[in-house]
């Protein structure tokens, strides 16, 4: 049966780190998936998760020396809030707020400097997000995203207030879960050989047969691949159709390799979690053959679509 999980992931806070929940799986079902979008205009970060043509003005404030705010993320507070030493960084560092009106930027101090997507550095960033999450909801900001100063953070909360609090509004008390679902495509096929009539002939005929078998291999291929992409759509789409009743949204991601046929997030309510939970574990528990990796909760990386325009201070 699945179990949930949050396994350690070495990848930038764009997709979503892994907790795992259990193995379901996979494809695309026609449901819409629902991404907030906000583009912001006047900010003045310093970032390297910023357009590559900033990354060689960070290179330049960096061999300037000075200090600089890390920012994680984005969250609804009007009063300034603490989160403890658990900053980026080889000490970790203070992670506060900077607040403006209702909503606050959840930041720790950092030299300015370039920050690597090592695993030490993303799981970093990604444990302030999950300890922020807990209590309230959060915008998560790309990994290695530095201003240079508490003012141009400010001012990115001025100029993009209305984008941040709509984007807030939208995703509050929503969480973000992971599912992979993968097979032993061998062992799969040896089911189809055992189900499917023509293919099962063939097979025999292989077995026995003198001499040439190349089209008969070429028909068996052709007619085993035809047969796995639709086992493959079979299993995704009702799997999808069940977790469909459960969750606000959801979104396919492209498949890695070749045992993998879904990688999908959910988007689910904060008070439907252990719903959402159930039901993976009910479909897990009726797919024996099918490995289901579960992850989550995370913030909603994969529903939420902030670009920044990055631009250079006037004072820089």
């Amino acid at each position: 049966m699945p179990t949930r999980t949050k396994q350690a992931s070495a990848r930038p806070a764009s997709s979503s780190r892994t907790k795992s929940k259990t193995p379901v799986p996979v494809e695309a079902t026609k449901r819409a998936s629902k991404t907030v979008s906000a583009h912001v205009e006047h900010a003045k970060p310093v970032g390297a998760a910023a357009a590559a043509e900033n990354r060689s003005r960070l290179l330049e404030d960096v061999e300037a020396g000075g200090q600089g705010k890390y920012v994680y993320c984005i969250v609804r507070s009007d009063t300034p809030l603490q989160f403890g030493r658990i900053g980026i960084g080889a000490k970790p560092t203070e992670v506060r707020s900077i607040n403006y009106k209702d909503i606050a930027a959840v930041v720790s101090d950092t030299p300015l400097q370039v920050y690597d997507a090592t695993r030490e550095n993303v799981l970093a960033h990604e444990s302030v997000n999950e300890a922020v999450m807990k209590s309230h909801t959060v915008i998560p900001m790309s990994f290695a995203t530095v201003f240079k100063t508490r003012e141009d953070i400010l001012e990115l909360l001025r100029s993009a207030y209305d984008a941040f609090h709509d984007v807030l509004t939208k995703m509050e008390d929503k969480l973000e879960f992971g599912l992979k679902v993968l097979w032993e495509t061998p062992e799969i096929v040896r089911q189809i050989e055992t189900e499917e009539e023509d293919i099962r002939r063939l097979k025999t005929e292989l077995s026995s047969q003198k001499g040439s078998t190349y089209f008969a291999r070429v028909q068996y291929d052709r007619l085993v691949t035809a047969a796995l992409e639709a086992r493959s759509d079979r299993y995704v789409r009702g799997i999808m159709d069940e977790l469909r009743d459960v969750s606000v949204a959801s979104r396919w991601n492209k498949p890695i390799g070749d045992k993998m046929i879904l990688n999908a997030a959910f988007l689910v309510s904060r008070d439907k979690e252990s719903v959402f939970d159930t039901k993976v574990k009910e479909i897990g528990a009726r797919h024996s053959k099918l490995n289901f990796r579960y992850t989550g909760p995370w913030p909603p990386y994969n529903f939420v679509n902030i670009r920044l325009k990055l631009e250079r201070a006037k004072d820089a």
